[in-house]
């Protein structure tokens, strides 16, 4: 694991492992102090659920992992400070009081909170970084479905809010000879599936969203977004981690990145959110 300037110490304290589809994956925890809970969140997995025949949850491998941290007060046992959708894997923070979850959430009220993605979508970006601001909304034919958002510029489109996402070109090169574009993402709103509608929205689609796709994308196994770094400076402490890059090519066997437009490094992160001010 890696960590950003500044941060005190990322920690591997323990991890869950589970199989599916024949994948070994684990949960991991990447930091831990007594106010916040970082974990690296596998793909695949839900947050919560309020269905009790769903077991693949964020919340029953924490309990599995730290019995001690549950809290049988909560609704889902623990302050989940903010959220990543199913598909999406990455770094995700859970406050262990009341007091953390307060501060937490006066940062993300305040804007002292920064989040940066990585993927891979279909295509090739020629534009060195684009900013999308696009309002999302509910899709009306989706309310009883996956809850699929749309662009207000959809007439299925209902109580579309302002969103924004900047993103930066990382690398072109072919997913499967196909053409692909690694990119780096920061929102600066949080709407629901706000990154894959985005990322759609400009016609390149997150490889592997069977979702935003429209069914076609059933391969590969997993859509490729990933939360990579969190940032959270509130009144009783400041965070920040960061995990590695899931879709390095030398890992990721049916990539292949043909041309380096910017390497991923401090001046990036610094970088990416003056693009917006």
């Amino acid at each position: 694991m890696e960590g950003g300037p500044g941060r005190q110490g990322v920690f591997l304290i323990s991890q869950a492992k589970c199989v599916r589809s024949n994948i070994l994956y684990s949960t991991k925890i990447v930091h831990r102090s007594e106010n916040f809970l970082v974990v690296n969140k596998p793909y695949d997995m839900y947050i919560n659920s309020n269905n009790p025949d769903r077991k693949n949850t964020l919340q029953l491998e924490l309990k599995k992992m730290l019995p001690d941290l549950v809290n049988p007060k909560l609704c889902h046992e623990f302050h989940f400070v903010h959220r990543l959708d199913y598909p999406t894997s990455g770094v995700i923070c859970i406050a262990l009081n009341k007091k953390a979850a307060r501060a937490a959430s006066v940062a993300f009220e305040n804007h002292k909170v920064q989040k940066f993605y990585l993927a891979l979508v279909h295509g090739h970006i020629h534009e060195p970084h684009i900013i999308i601001d696009k309002a999302i909304g509910d899709d009306i034919r989706e309310k009883n479905g996956n809850h699929k958002m749309c662009t207000n510029d959809s007439i299925f489109c209902e109580k579309p809010r302002r969103a924004i996402t900047v993103l930066v070109v990382l690398e072109h090169g072919f997913w499967k000879s196909k053409p692909a574009t690694k990119i780096l993402l920061a929102p600066s709103t949080g709407r629901r599936h706000q990154l894959r509608v985005h990322c759609h929205h400009i016609g390149h689609t997150v490889i592997g969203d069977y979702t935003y796709s429209e069914g076609k994308d059933v391969e590969p196994q997993r859509t490729y977004l990933h939360s990579l770094r969190l940032i959270l400076n509130c009144d009783i402490e400041n965070i920040d981690v960061r995990t590695a890059d899931p879709f390095d090519a030398s890992i990721l066997s049916d990539y292949k990145a043909t041309n380096i437009a910017k390497i991923l490094d401090e001046d990036i992160f610094r970088d990416i959110y003056k693009l917006i001010e």
